[in-house]
């Protein structure tokens, strides 16, 4: 009977336990028949932009191909600030694509199929097209070739698919330019507002002031109350409009300098290398072998290497052995291999094959090879290049220009200085088969070949130990305590870095710092990071030190930022008082100067669309104030950058009138609808939801 009771009392509550439980099991269920929690697709999710999901599939294949043309564009290697400057693009792409489509649908923009051929093969092609489908001479578009590119992609796959990528683009930007025309065509300049502007580019002002400066008052003597801050903080707030989320975080840096005790190593292990190299019966192979820094194995001119080898080995006998020297931080060797006199520059055109189109290198050989023959019969080498050549200078008649030692790969460097003029020679690169003809040699210096080994002077495992001991003795010591505490007792100096944003791919004196500002921004304000951080050269611990979220910020989040500024408002306060009282009773500026004891300076040609004081600072408040008073009435006090001006202007030179506005409106609207065109997608994208996730992910 109890256990009835029971049941019949906490029916609702099994109830409830049951429906919870079916709930979890069908889910769980899910998990078990897809192998993927439910709650993983939301984890695969980079941002989400007005309801709309960015997939960190989606997101990442683009910012790879941001990095890609990063690495084309600026050379080198990729590097945590070259992928945090993708993944900035590649965001920003996405906002404005689906911010401006949302905009485009609501205004009914469209292209229809008439304007996308007219991009296509009009009078004015998208530059999409004409990059394409462009002559790099003329710039003009060869519309047989876009015509019979589009009649390729009806039977290849591929091709269609290309088109239809080019066709979103170009369609896209068509767009662009559509909702920029229309912002653009908004804006309006009146007459009264031009000639207004050019008053103000045109007008002089000579006048004559005097000045008390904040800095004749001591900071320390400044003690600001809480009004003072509120009344900054109420007449600037807009300047606390905080765009973005951010944090900041002390850190203490556990450096991996390389001992005494490395240096000797090294030293040691580049001695053996020179005793090898010594008897070494491929030299090339040994250098390329054992250097860290690869020189290619070709004649180098003078100033091409390190000073500290390149000042010797020019110097010395073929066979010679040069170190090893310490120098820049690595050790260098180098075996003078050769020497010769060669050309300083040398002209060349060249018809360059590409094996994987021509069926493999024997075939473009045998190509180049026949090429050759035909020149040498008489054949005209500029036709033939123009007829076969792939490389871009083929519309040249296949002209490289003048080039000096170091501006071409290895292979055909070698061809072009060490043949002889109206030399023809085939040669394979990395980029295929040349065939080179050498039109000039200019000049004649001294060049050598040499073996050259080097080898960075780095810190060894048992150095990187020892700081990571540290390291990791340090964020032992202040998980409990306080950070810059146990950091001054250590004798260790406390680095900051300030306001970090989440996608931020720089901080101050770190190297690779994502790994802390991820960090950061999974971590509470006071908390000690829970790992060491590895730089390049060195071991960091870091405490989160402040969180600024994103809007306008509240006073006691800025009170220490704005300190300076609310010392110089008070400074401002207790100079004018002075200032109003030399002003009472002065009929002109030289009684002003001579109550304060101070001197009156004269400034001469002043614009107001300039506000420069010579050598003081720019003052808009005085040069404003100076431009809308009568002549030889003393004005003031303003309270300006630098300090608290009294003033008299003593005439003003008036330009002539402006007789044709219509130039001065043009110029005023081009300025005014390029503002008005950022300033519009900003209200856009002010009006959207936007979650930004990139933190978890890069």
């Amino acid at each position: 009977m109890g256990l009835m009771t029971f049941l019949r009392n906490r029916a609702g509550y099994i109830l409830i336990g049951a429906i919870g439980f079916a709930i979890v099991a069908f889910l769980l269920g899910d998990v078990v028949s897809t192998g993927k929690p439910f709650w993983a697709e939301s984890q695969r999710v980079v941002g989400t932009i007005d309801g709309e999901d960015i997939s960190i599939e989606d997101f990442g294949r683009k910012v790879e191909q941001t990095e890609a043309q990063f690495r084309q564009q600026y050379g080198g290697a990729a590097n945590p600030q070259m992928q945090a400057m993708a993944v900035e693009n590649v965001w920003n792409a996405e906002v404005a694509n689906v911010v401006l489509s949302k905009e485009y649908n609501r205004l009914g923009l469209t292209i229809s199929g008439d304007e996308l051929f007219d991009l296509y093969q009009g009078s004015k092609p998208s530059p999409i097209i004409v990059q394409y489908f462009g002559n790099p001479q003329t710039g003009q578009l060869d519309r047989a070739a876009v015509i019979g590119s589009l009649k390729q992609a009806q039977k290849n796959a591929e091709l269609k698919a290309q088109w239809d990528m080019l066709e979103a683009e170009i369609e896209k930007q068509a767009l662009q330019q559509k909702y920029a025309n229309l912002v653009k065509n908004s804006v309006y300049v009146t007459s009264l507002e031009a000639n207004e502007e050019y008053s103000n580019r045109n007008k002089l002002a000579n006048f004559s002031y005097v000045s008390l400066d904040y800095a004749s008052i001591a900071d320390a003597s400044v003690k600001p109350t809480d009004a003072d801050y509120n009344d900054y903080y109420a007449n600037h707030k807009k300047l606390f409009d905080n765009p973005a989320e951010t944090r900041t975080f002390n850190y203490v840096s556990f450096n991996i300098n390389p001992t005494k005790a490395d240096s000797l190593a090294v030293g040691k292990q580049v001695e053996k290398l020179a005793q090898d190299l010594r008897v070494s019966k491929n030299d090339s192979l040994f250098a390329a072998v054992n250097s860290e820094v690869k020189v290619p194995f070709t004649y180098l001119t003078k100033g091409r290497l390190d000073p500290a080898v390149d000042s010797a080995v020019f110097a010395l006998p073929v066979g010679s052995i040069y170190g090893p020297v310490l120098s820049n931080g690595s050790y260098k060797l180098a075996k003078v291999v050769n020497a010769r006199t060669s050309p300083d520059s040398v002209k060349a055109s060249h018809i360059l094959l590409n094996p994987a189109t021509l069926g493999g290198v024997d075939v473009a050989t045998k190509l180049a090879d026949s090429l050759k023959t035909l020149v040498q019969k008489g054949g005209n080498f500029g036709q033939l290049a123009a007829q076969y050549s792939v490389d871009g200078s083929k519309d040249k008649g296949g002209d490289l220009g003048t080039f000096s030692r170091g501006q071409m790969v290895p292979e055909f460097e070698n061809a072009a200085f060490d043949g002889q003029v109206g030399d023809l020679k085939v040669v394979q690169s990395q980029f295929g088969v040349h065939l080179i003809k050498i039109e000039k040699q200019i000049g004649s210096s001294k060049v050598v070949k040499l073996a050259y080994i080097e080898k960075n002077l780095a810190a060894s495992p048992k150095t990187k130990e020892a700081a990571y001991k540290k390291a990791t003795s340090f964020l032992a010591s202040v998980k409990d305590k306080k950070f810059a505490d146990v950091a001054k007792q250590n004798g260790y100096t406390v680095a900051v870095a300030d306001k970090i944003t989440a996608s931020q791919g720089y901080a101050p004196g770190l190297d690779t710092p994502r790994p802390i500002i991820k960090a950061a921004f999974d971590a509470s304000k006071g908390d000690v990071l829970e790992e060491v951080f590895q730089m390049e050269d060195s071991y960091v611990v870091a405490q989160l030190t402040d969180i600024r979220p994103k809007g306008l910020l509240p006073m006691e989040a800025v009170k220490k930022d704005i300190e300076p500024m609310v010392i110089t408002a008070v400074k401002a306060k207790m100079l004018t008082e002075k200032m109003n009282a030399a002003l009472k009773g002065a009929s002109n500026i030289n009684q002003v100067a001579q109550k304060l004891g101070k001197p009156v300076t004269p400034v001469q040609n002043v614009v107001f669309a300039n506000p420069i004081l010579p050598g003081a600072a720019q003052e808009n408040k005085l040069i404003g104030a100076v431009f809308g008073t009568a002549l030889n009435k003393v004005g003031g006090p303003v309270d300006g950058e630098r300090g608290v001006y009294a003033y008299a202007a003593t005439s003003f030179s008036k330009p002539a009138p402006l007789a044709n506005t219509y130039k001065q409106k043009e110029t005023m609207s081009l300025g005014i609808a390029q503002r008005s065109l950022g300033a519009a997608f900003q209200a856009l994208q002010d009006k959207v939801k936007i979650k930004d996730n990139r933190v978890k992910f890069y």
